[in-house]
């Protein structure tokens, strides 16, 4: 994952995570598990948005940026969430690694990265995923695989000597955490959880322990 800036230390030696302090740095320590743990993708995340009628929508993402004011991922603005988004810039994350037996849970509000931003990490895809970026009209209907295809050959061709440049359409999104709540599995249903608030992007963090 790009453009990390937490320092992630060992929750293995930490002590009780319910008693961290601050809910980035152990999201890091958890990350860092993950990648050791899980087989594939240890940043993919559940990203839920609500549509113009309130109907919530759910689908899988890369988390590709963590830092102190939030969770970063990148996509097409004209696909269904990037539209949804643009209507509600309000979002919910859930990550979930089962081979850790651990959870968490974040929403807040979303606000688009930087051109800069994603002018860099566009830069650093692999050349035939910012080809794509560029064919596919993600979300819209699609009336078959070779109009697809021909859609990238066409791209292929454009820029077929030089760079690729980022395409209007495909920027970052930030979500920017209100609360942030970490789960972990213990027996019969005895489970650890603690949830972190705060009032904005730049207020205290509180702790609570909850229930399980």
């Amino acid at each position: 994952m790009s453009n990390s800036t937490i320092e992630a230390t060992n929750p293995l030696t930490s002590g009780d995570f319910t008693e961290a302090g601050e809910p980035f740095r152990l999201f890091a320590d958890w990350l860092t598990d993950a990648q050791g743990a899980e087989p594939n993708d240890p940043n993919a995340m559940t990203l839920a948005t609500v549509d113009a009628d309130g109907l919530p929508d759910a689908r899988m993402v890369l988390l590709k940026g963590l830092d102190a004011r939030g969770f970063v991922f990148f996509t097409n603005t004209e696909s269904a969430k990037g539209t949804e988004l643009a209507g509600q810039p309000k979002a919910a994350l859930v990550f979930h690694w089962k081979s850790l037996r651990r959870q968490v849970r974040a929403r807040g509000p979303v606000e688009q990265v930087s051109e800069a931003e994603a002018d860099a990490y566009f830069a650093t895809r692999p050349r035939l995923s910012q080809i794509g970026a560029w064919a596919s009209r993600q979300s819209r209907p699609l009336e078959g695989r070779f109009a697809l295809e021909a859609a990238v050959a066409t791209i292929t061709a454009r820029y077929a000597l030089g760079e690729v440049p980022r395409p209007p359409h495909w920027t970052g999104f930030r979500v920017v955490p209100s609360a942030i709540e970490f789960w972990h599995d213990r027996p019969f249903r005895l489970h650890d959880r603690v949830v972190f608030r705060r009032s904005g992007p730049d207020g205290a963090w509180s702790r609570t322990r909850l229930y399980p």
